[in-house]
């Protein structure tokens, strides 16, 4: 069983976007401070603010998500799970987890009663965590087309 981190949960703000953009890198290998500027901005206006959780006083992770309405004709009582990002070293401790709860319970509390992410196919980690969060194959299919 993995260790649970006494994380301590806060609003993310724009404070937070070095930060941010520094766990992202760490995952990615990409510096994408503009994307991370211009997201954070757009969920401060949510009735559900994004989380950072912080582990003796180090940011060591986050999700952005928001309470929305109207969008792809999806009734106005949803949710979206933006982004959930964790160092690697705090990966598969209770961090994820605990983000995820304490915004499901936001969400809850102003109404949603659906939460939508989209998740790359291939990312096994990521699909697997959300199938133990309750996640289950959604009605929406996602399609492209590249030019």
């Amino acid at each position: 069983m993995s260790q649970i981190y006494p994380a301590r949960l806060r609003k993310l703000t724009m404070k937070d976007l070095d930060a941010v953009t520094e766990i992202d890198y760490s995952l990615l290998g990409a510096e994408r401070k503009r994307y991370w500027e211009e997201k954070i901005q757009l969920t401060e206006s949510s009735a559900v603010p994004s989380l950072a959780a912080e582990v003796d006083g180090k940011m060591v992770g986050f999700i952005l998500g928001r309470a929305s309405g109207g969008e792809y004709s999806i009734p106005g009582n949803f949710g979206w799970i933006d982004t959930l990002g964790v160092i690697k070293e705090y990966q598969k401790k209770g961090i994820a987890r605990l983000l995820f709860r304490q915004m499901l319970d936001m969400f809850k509390a102003v109404g949603v009663d659906t939460v939508y992410v989209f998740v790359n196919w291939k990312d096994w980690d990521l699909l697997q965590f959300f199938d133990k969060m309750g996640f289950s194959r959604g009605d929406m299919i996602n399609l492209e087309l590249k030019i």
